[in-house]
């Protein structure tokens, strides 16, 4: 089966999903967030630095309840721009 290569979108959501879960971790080790998530310390690196642009959703719930943050806000933190979501209508 082939891939198919992410949009530009999908690869500035990834961008932003990263931005997000290394400001809420902040001083808490990578290493300790990667264990109560269950998930490896590799694959919260690369999500955190947006080389996994499309993590499973699993996978951000679980890094999202340890970190705190709610699915809601996860959510709206990665919708498209106001300006891009009025521009589309």
């Amino acid at each position: 089966m082939v891939r198919v290569p992410l949009t530009a979108e999908e690869l500035e959501r990834g961008r932003r999903l990263g931005e997000l879960l290394r400001g809420a971790r902040g001083e808490a080790s990578m290493v300790e967030v990667a264990l109560d998530a269950g998930i490896s310390v590799e694959t919260l690196r690369k999500i955190e630095s947006g080389r996994i642009a499309t993590p499973a959703f699993f996978t951000v719930a679980a890094i999202a309840q340890v970190l705190g943050l709610s699915l809601d806000l996860v959510a709206e933190a990665l919708a498209d721009p106001p300006a891009r979501r009025e521009a589309a209508s």
